[in-house]
């Protein structure tokens, strides 16, 4: 009888997540249909009354295209997506706009009245004429006043003079915003990317036709030409934290209901196995060959950590690392872009190498070429990894000169999915090779009777992960760049924060059962039950990112609501610790898995922190409204990427390293200080640098506008760089943990060589 109902459990959870999940995407692809026909236009021309021609639409295109080779939102932001040190270039070029039209305004005296009644009417004015607007469908024209065309000459001139770095001050500017010292334009460049800036601060500032509602929901905050918060932004801002109240009580009281029994039922029926049953398991050739990917992931990870101290001593000293010339050769956007991507690929590869490594181990056998298939792909990561850093570095150089050249293999520009387009394909294949390799190893397992949802799971995982970074390709070199950034979110959302967290859980209680500790049958009920309540937020939660991304208002909705679900299972962390704990302590052998245990546990400790407590704080529109793009954006990331994600890759490979290695020779006082000296100096980063320069920034934003809140004046202002010098000590004390973690690594697989040597002699 229980059997028959934990199968119908099973079952009724397996049916939820499906019907849950078609509806979910649909409408995902829904909204994204939506996202495609109200996105702001790009005209054929930009015009003056006069009928001087600003701008054309090629311009503008070719203007995108050329910020993308030159970085692109690693080099400043659109639309609040992108790095800080540099302006956000929507709100600067909007500011800028503003304020030179005003004073062209103010030039012309109106006669009876006084010089704050004129400036308060001239004021008007200008929000009037630089809100309505002019774009007519049928020419496919914007047609701006020969005033606010003068303004338009005098802005791009700042730009042109910026890019070409051909003035004292704009020289200043480029070493304030840490530019390549070798990145200057031409004429004819920055002209063009001046009218990508032009077009993108015009969606920000117009109103949509036949509404009182720019393209962008009124981002950024901009008193001048009168963007603040729409009553749209506020009402579902309460709506979402209603709902975020209901939905947890609502699902403390389901765990508080379901705690005694799932804590009478997690163990096996027949009790914790009294002995470690993967010590038996037979380490098969295409499991050893794993052994270098965990290779890689040490020395990306501890590259990524020393870009990270290089890029991040750029705020304060721009081109330049204690006087040493580092920013002639590997300026701030080549630093940064690599810092961001390394931080993707190595906690990628931890996972990767992890179904690598566990698929033959569940299957008992290698399947024939498997370990040729295992070496393939690392070959292929390699290629690829250095292939995309090289075309990144060139293009920022420019010595790509072809702006299609450097959409396939130069800088996309595009945060976390930089690489060229022809590097992109190549991962994507090497993804689904990925996948035929795991399906091929866990093949033996799948043809066995019964039990089988958790390696189902794992398996739907896996082949997810291969499509949602195929959605990275759905984008071509002139795509819109709102409809570029639907895309880019479902890779970056659901792929790197979403479907990954679900394999890893997946793939965590597939080991638990298999090593005696945990019930099949419970064990897949959690799971099953974890992913829903996961998924039904994370999906259309990807919408949080996209409130101000020239959206309509539907988005804001649906992405306000969805995605304050998201902080809800994060509430419940407290049980899932003490299920962990309960498994983790009821056997002697398991005190050899303490510190990949004590990895996973930190996992759940920065998911409440980074994910729920950091990413709330900025999650909902009003507060979003006014902190996109600041160091709180930083802040999260940090604490959320490497809190769990980073820390979850390195649980993995602690696991994978008990059967590569002899676990009799490891150093576990070198586990000890690598792991509180990350967890210490994530802490010390987050609470004593970025989480005060992003309060500040939000304050500024607040108060004065966002455009101030990201300029020179505020960045290099001497709090912030006190602040800035502030993270110096959590970085130390990060990158001790970092390199402990290296020597634990480098020693575990050199003793283990050894002994082996001395075993057979």
């Amino acid at each position: 009888m229980e059997t028959y109902k934990q199968t119908f459990s099973i079952k009724r959870l397996w049916i939820i997540l499906t019907v849950g999940m078609v509806a979910m995407f649909s409408i995902l692809l829904l909204l994204g249909a939506e996202i495609y026909q109200k996105a702001p236009p790009i005209p054929e021309a930009v015009k003056s009354t006069s009928g001087e021609t600003l701008y054309t639409r090629n311009d503008i295109e070719t203007g995108q295209n050329v910020w993308q080779s030159i970085g692109g939102m690693e080099q400043g932001s659109i639309w609040g997506h992108g790095s800080y040190i540099a302006p956000d270039w929507s709100a600067d070029w909007l500011h800028r706009e503003a304020e030179t039209l005003l004073a062209l305004r103010m030039q012309t005296p109106i006669a009876g009245l006084s010089q704050e009644q004129a400036l308060a009417l001239q004021k008007e004015a200008l929000q009037k004429e630089m809100r309505t607007n002019s774009y007519d469908p049928a020419t496919g024209t914007i047609t701006v006043s020969d005033l606010r065309a003068q303004a338009v000459k005098r802005v791009e001139n700042h730009y042109i003079s910026l890019y070409e770095g051909s003035d004292p001050e704009s020289l200043a500017l480029r070493r304030a915003y840490a530019f390549p010292v070798h990145g200057l334009l031409r004429n004819a460049e920055a002209k063009q990317l001046s009218a990508f800036y032009f077009w993108t601060a015009w969606g920000a500032t117009t109103n949509r036709p036949g509404k009182e509602i720019t393209y962008t929901s009124n981002w950024p905050h901009e008193p001048l030409v009168g963007n603040k918060p729409t009553t749209e932004i506020l009402m579902w801002s309460i709506a979402s934290v209603i709902l975020l109240l209901a939905a947890a009580g609502g699902l403390i009281a389901y765990y508080a209901k379901q705690f005694d029994v799932w804590r009478q039922e997690i163990m096996p029926e027949d009790g914790i196995a009294k002995t470690d049953i993967l010590d038996s398991a037979v380490i098969t050739p295409s499991m050893r060959a794993t052994a270098k990917y965990f290779w890689i992931v040490c020395a990306m990870f501890l590259c990524q950590v020393l870009l990270g101290i290089l890029t991040a001593h750029y705020a304060v000293e721009g081109q330049g690392l204690y006087g040493l010339p580092f920013a002639e050769y590997f300026p701030y956007t080549v630093t940064r872009t690599w810092h961001t991507q390394l931080a993707v690929m190595w906690i990628a590869t931890a996972w990767l190498a992890t179904g690598l490594y566990v698929a033959p181990m569940m299957g008992g056998r290698d399947p024939k070429f498997q370990r040729f298939g295992v070496n393939f792909l690392f070959i292929s990561l390699l290629i690829i990894v250095v292939g995309s850093f090289a075309g990144q570095w060139a293009a920022v150089h420019r010595f790509i000169d072809n702006l299609t050249t450097n959409f396939w293999f130069g800088h996309q520009g595009y945060e976390y999915v930089d690489l060229g387009r022809f590097w992109q394909i190549y991962l994507t294949i090497g993804l689904f090779l990925w996948v035929a390799l795991v399906l091929r190893g866990l093949w033996p397992v799948l043809q066995q009777k019964g039990g089988k949802s958790l390696i189902y799971l794992v398996l739907v995982s896996a082949i997810a992960i291969g499509l949602l970074y195929a959605a990275g390709l759905m984008w071509g070199q002139h795509t819109h760049i709102a409809i570029m950034e639907y895309w880019r979110w479902w890779v970056v959302h659901l792929w790197v924060e979403g479907i990954f967290e679900v394999f890893a859980t997946a793939i965590i209680s597939l080991l638990f059962v298999r090593m005696g500790i945990l019930r099949t049958s419970t064990a897949t009920v959690m799971v099953l039950f974890a992913t829903i309540i996961f998924l039904f937020g994370g999906v259309l939660g990807t919408f949080h990112h996209l409130y101000f991304s020239g959206t309509p208002t539907s988005v804001i909705a649906v992405g306000a609501m969805i995605s304050a679900l998201e902080v809800v299972p994060l509430l419940v962390v407290g049980f899932e610790a003490y299920t962990r704990y309960k498994v983790e302590h009821e056997a002697e052998w398991e005190r050899n898995y303490h510190w990949p245990f004590m990895f996973f546990a930190a996992v759940l400790f920065w998911n409440l922190i980074g994910a729920g407590l950091f990413g709330f704080m900025i999650n909902p529109p009003i507060a979003l409204y006014y902190m996109q793009g600041l160091n709180l954006t930083a802040n999260h990331a940090h604490a959320s990427l490497f809190g769990v994600y980073g820390m979850l890759g390195l649980g993995l490979t602690l696991y994978c390293l008990r059967g590569l290695t002899n676990t009799a020779l490891w150093n576990e006082k070198l586990l000890k200080i690598s792991f509180w000296s990350l967890n210490f100096g994530l802490a010390m980063m987050t609470l004593l640098s970025l989480l005060p320069q992003g309060v500040i920034q939000t304050y500024i934003s607040i108060e004065h506008g966002y455009s101030y809140a990201r300029s020179a004046d505020l960045i290099q202002s001497p709090i912030m760089q006190a602040l800035v010098w502030a993270r110096v000590p959590g970085d130390i004390v990060f990158s001790v943990g970092v390199f402990v973690f290296v020597w634990f690594v480098f020693r575990a697989f050199v003793q283990g060589k050894k002994y082996q040597k001395l075993a057979t002699t």
